[in-house]
């Protein structure tokens, strides 16, 4: 396991950013230059697993392509046998996750002054992204970055599939099995089916209806329960959880979150159009979104 101090691949490790099973982020610096990177490294115990490597070089491939203020940019990638790894810009940030389960209640009310900036920023990078063929497959609060200025950055592209467009894509290019986070996956991603950017509107909506009510659009007592819930189940209205939100805002969310893709929006271009013209709560008077903070 890398350790702050170590060097790799020509960067020195600062801080220990993230731990999960398969992977560490450090924040790490170019010893020539002085500038400040975040490094993803494969842990040692898995680094030499061929799915494990393809996963990480898989993201390095999907993100060194995307330019974008709201999306992560990846600069570089090592295949290294012993330390395969990627560099990234350095966002000095947390994950709104993170700030949903502080502890302190200036975190979610910071969410919550800022909710519409956010949002329309996320839904400014992934039509980004959609445009440029991607789709994200997992997004939610774990990998959408702001930070103390309200400025947001997209990240974790481990899933995310380029559109297939011709019909022998479609045809031959099945997944073996369903790939994202269950409480925010979308009707077609569970049922393996190709997908285009409708469905990162409906993984929006899911995590903009947690944003707001604080749990996601469906429950279950198992995987299998919750995934039905997305196929069948139709969500409640946010006000029901939160009468601080606005119908109008609602009435968006339910939408992003409409079972059949063709009844919600057609991209992210809509999304932000509705997004400009409404409010998400009914305490908070909204100014022009760059002047919240």
């Amino acid at each position: 396991m890398a350790e702050v101090g170590e060097i790799v691949g020509g960067y020195k490790l600062r801080s220990l950013l993230q731990t999960s099973h398969l992977t560490q982020v450090f924040e790490a610096v170019e010893p020539l230059s002085g500038r400040h990177f975040a490094m993803k490294i494969l842990l040692p115990e898995v680094s030499s697993e061929k799915e494990h490597r393809k996963t990480l070089f898989h993201e390095a491939d999907i993100g060194i392509k995307l330019r974008h203020e709201n999306v992560i940019n990846i600069i570089k990638v090592n295949q290294s046998e012993s330390t395969p790894h990627f560099i990234m810009e350095f966002f000095p940030s947390g994950s709104i996750r993170t700030r949903l389960m502080s502890k302190d209640p200036r975190e979610k009310e910071f969410i919550k002054i800022n909710a519409k900036k956010i949002f329309k920023q996320v839904a400014t990078g992934l039509a980004y992204m959609n445009a440029s063929k991607v789709v994200h497959c997992d997004i939610k609060a774990d990998n959408i970055l702001v930070n103390a200025l309200g400025q947001t950055k997209i990240i974790d592209f481990a899933i995310a599939k380029r559109m297939k467009t011709s019909f022998f894509d479609k045809l031959f290019h099945r997944e073996k099995r369903p790939q994202g986070t269950p409480s925010f996956m979308s009707p077609e991603q569970i049922q393996m089916l190709p997908l285009d950017g409708r469905s990162d509107v409906y993984s929006f909506g899911a995590t903009l209806y947690e944003l707001c009510v604080g749990r996601p659009p469906f429950r279950g007592s198992s995987i299998s329960e919750l995934l039905k819930k997305h196929l069948v189940e139709k969500p409640s209205s946010l006000t029901s959880y939160n009468p601080d939100v606005t119908d109008e805002f609602s009435a968006l969310v339910v939408k992003c979150l409409a079972k059949k893709k063709e009844d919600r929006y057609a991209g992210f271009h809509e999304v932000l159009m509705e997004l400009k013209k409404i409010r998400i709560f009914k305490s908070i008077t909204e100014r022009d979104d760059d002047e919240q903070l």
